[in-house]
């Protein structure tokens, strides 16, 4: 069957994808926001640093342990409701925070904040996947471009919020996300129309919720706190232990349930349990070695902030022009491509980062600062559609909370991880940073393996020859 040439963008699906962007620029915006913005909140309220840390992982936290739920709850009362509500409870959160008289008010505001990030991101996915389940390519460009958003929004977070933070104080950056909710929430009215696969008609199950909200949290804080803390401290251990516990009951209440919220059976279809540990991967290398390489750079060279954000530069652009890249791929071709180059061109990043040295002349290391993000950009929206394309368009947003949520805890085991083996000292920050290219590499060659698995979709242009 010959493939169908591209065609372009119907406006409808234009309007879909830019409210879909709003809410996932908005959300990744605030991650980065928020931390150029810290010692001024902790002079202003009087907050230590162990306060100004859960200021930012209580958004974190909150964001990770409920975007499993979230992404049922948009598939049980439908995509659109979920993102709308998502806009209304962070729209009052950043009000929270504004109008935060201590730190105990604003870490509050934080978590609703996270929980309305929750809602916002597998909802959107899934009302991509909604406006695109007849056509795979647009999908796969679609995402290609809802990725580079988010991209972009996280490279543009400094220093928008430097600019808030000087011309009108620390608050001005919560009450920034006003209008740009009322936007979000304008456009989606407008262009988002009511989905037949939106509702699912089953009862909510509510304690695989509850286990499964639990689990996360355990698992997620104790990775958070395991690099500040110790592996042994009696918190990190308790949450290791909550997260088994409760993992291991969230599978046998699932099991036995009539509508259960995650159908075990879930992951046995084609390619979304390779996907889902290649997402892992992907997300512990990189925001693992990002984390490490600030270190780096900061500490281990004398760069000044400004200096490490121009050298992080050619990061930012890289991911963005890979993702746009990867929806051409993946709609072209198939998922499997561009997953499986992805994973090698950042493994080439990761063993050239294995050499840098405390005089490495920054030339030297570009290579590896534009092959790691390149290879990440290209993987990504590859490994989403592939996940999407598997599953009923009625188990959209559970699919990408499952992808979202294991992405999260993978970014955090990363940053735990690389930094446990990097921090302590000026003189563990080089070996460390090696020992974790050579680590990184070694999980991206089981990454490489994970995509070479990927099966194209029934019908997919993958599996048709393509003109000359």
């Amino acid at each position: 069957m010959a493939r169908p040439r591209s065609q372009a963008m119907p406006a409808a699906l234009r309007w879909i994808l830019a409210a879909t962007c709003f809410g996932f620029v908005m959300v990744q915006l605030d991650v980065t926001i928020v931390n150029v913005a810290l010692p001024r909140i902790g002079a202003e309220l009087g907050t230590g640093t162990a306060g100004l840390q859960w200021v930012v992982d209580a958004y974190t936290l909150t964001f990770a342990v409920l975007l499993l739920s979230a992404g049922v709850l948009g598939d049980r009362f439908g995509s659109k409701r979920a993102y709308l509500a998502g806009f209304l409870l962070f729209t009052a959160a950043s009000l929270g925070c504004a109008a935060a008289p201590g730190g105990p008010a604003l870490i509050i505001a934080r978590a609703l904040q996270g929980a309305g990030a929750a809602l916002l991101v597998p909802s959107s996915l899934a009302l991509l996947n909604h406006a695109t389940v007849h056509d795979r390519a647009l999908r796969a460009r679609a995402i290609g471009i809802w990725t580079a958003a988010s991209a972009a929004a996280i490279a543009s977070g400094p220093l928008l919020g430097a600019v808030l933070l000087g011309a009108f104080g620390w608050r001005s950056i919560f009450y920034a996300n006003l209008p740009l909710c009322a936007i979000g929430c304008a456009v989606t009215l407008r262009a988002v129309p009511r989905n037949e696969h939106d509702a699912l008609a089953h009862k909510l199950d509510l304690p695989g919720q509850l286990l499964a909200i639990a689990a996360l949290t355990g698992l997620t804080g104790a990775v958070i706190e395991f690099r500040p803390l110790g592996g042994g401290h009696p918190l990190v251990l308790a949450g290791f232990a909550l997260a088994v516990i409760c993992g291991g009951a969230f599978v046998a209440i699932e099991r036995r349930a009539a509508a259960p919220m995650l159908p075990l059976g879930f992951f046995t279809l084609p390619n979304v349990s390779a996907a889902t540990v290649f997402g892992i991967l992907v997300n512990l290398t990189y925001y693992g070695i990002i984390f490490v390489l600030s270190f780096y750079l900061q500490q281990a060279r004398g760069y000044s902030p400004l200096q490490t954000g121009f050298a992080y530069l050619p990061l930012t652009l890289s991911f963005v022009g890979a993702n746009l890249t990867s929806g051409w791929m993946a709609g072209r071709y198939g998922s499997r491509m561009p997953m499986l180059l992805g994973a090698l061109v950042g493994l080439t990043g990761f063993c050239l980062l294995h050499r840098l040295g405390a005089d490495t002349p920054f030339v030297r290391m570009l290579p590896a600062f534009i092959l790691i993000p390149t290879g990440m950009g290209l993987a990504v929206p590859a490994m989403t559609t592939a996940i999407l394309s598997s599953v009923e368009p009625a188990r959209s947003g559970t699919a990408s909370g499952v992808l979202n949520a294991a992405r999260q805890a993978g970014g955090a085991m990363g940053i735990a991880i690389f930094g446990a083996l990097a921090g302590g000292s000026v003189d563990r920050i080089i070996p460390g940073l090696r020992a974790a290219a050579l680590v990184s590499a070694g999980l991206l060659a089981v990454a490489a393996l994970l995509a070479h698995s990927i099966r194209p979709h029934p019908g997919h242009p993958a599996r048709a020859r393509p003109p000359r």
